[in-house]
């Protein structure tokens, strides 16, 4: 299996000098099975550029899967230059809108309506096929499996195991630790601690002893004070995560676009030697676009 990073910063592109080291683009996350099966997960702005090196293999089938419809995972979707090329297929997969019972095409279809880009859907050449996912469905892609997860999120976020032989990693896309939001002196309040807990346990449990874990990992302790709420991740959340899940490795990703590569780094830094992440703790590093693992 192999994981090539082409996206990792969050919310919105921020390119410029001070991202340069680590990348500007939004999510997306190239995975390759043992049969060189194409597998792409997020279609963040990331998935452009990563289009053009695709083009030696066309015809081609890619296989995106989408952990959620915000704009800074989707958008990079109608510039991915093999749904204009005839003889490619993409299949699109992704959670359904269980409260406005949208399907994933209808969602995705809009941003390439004409009041927001220049080519209807009806004009594109491949052939696209869109697959709304239940939760815990597995989809088979040549040699891998896909399974997703439902995760915390202010709109369906779906995260992905991707299983290849022996071999493992999984995606969070976007995800915050839900929080209790009754009082401690309220009716509710250990009702509801009962109800964070199963949910904790479920995902650790989902997650437990992947190779690769690759997490949203978007504010410092700090910072996360005045954003609760907004569906993100710590970095000490994301520590706890990959030590409960007993992970080999875990890389930070969904980077705050405001944060400069120097500032990203020092937060990392900072970050291991608060949480004590010495021998025996699962290996961590920051995301980098244009980064490729395999193993």
């Amino acid at each position: 299996m192999k994981i090539r990073f082409h996206g990792v910063r969050g919310s919105i592109p921020s390119p410029g000098a001070h991202t340069v080291r680590y990348g500007g683009n939004t999510t997306c996350i190239e995975v390759r099975s043992d049969t060189n099966d194409l597998i792409i997960l997020d279609a963040g702005t990331g998935i452009f550029p990563f289009s053009h090196k695709l083009l030696p293999e066309v015809p081609l089938t890619a296989n995106i899967f989408i952990s959620h419809t915000h704009w800074d995972h989707i958008q990079g979707l109608p510039f991915f230059t093999p749904v204009f090329i005839p003889g490619n297929t993409v299949n699109i997969h992704g959670p359904q809108d269980p409260i406005t019972q949208r399907e994933l095409s209808e969602v995705l279809s809009r941003q390439m309506e004409y009041a927001y880009f220049p080519i209807r859907e009806a004009e594109l050449k491949a052939k696209l096929n869109y697959i709304s996912l239940k939760e815990r469905q597995t989809v088979a892609i040549g040699s891998a499996r896909i399974t997703n997860i439902l995760m915390n999120h202010p709109v369906i976020n779906f995260g992905y195991k991707v299983e290849c032989g022996p071999k493992s990693m999984f995606f969070t896309g976007d995800h915050e630790w839900p929080i209790n939001i009754y009082k401690p002196e309220d009716d509710y309040y250990n009702e509801f601690e009962v109800h964070i807990a199963q949910q904790r346990c479920a995902i650790i449990d989902f997650i437990r002893g992947t190779d690769v874990l690759i997490t949203d990992t978007a504010y410092t302790e700090k910072e996360y004070t005045a954003k609760k709420g907004w569906g993100h991740g710590t970095f000490r959340s994301s520590i706890l995560l990959a030590r409960e899940a007993m992970v080999k490795r875990c890389y930070f990703t969904h980077h705050e676009p405001t944060r400069s590569d120097e500032a990203l780094e020092s937060a990392f830094a900072k970050a291991l030697a608060e949480n004590g992440v010495g021998k025996g703790d699962p290996e961590f590093f920051l995301a980098r676009e244009g980064e490729a693992f395999d193993w």
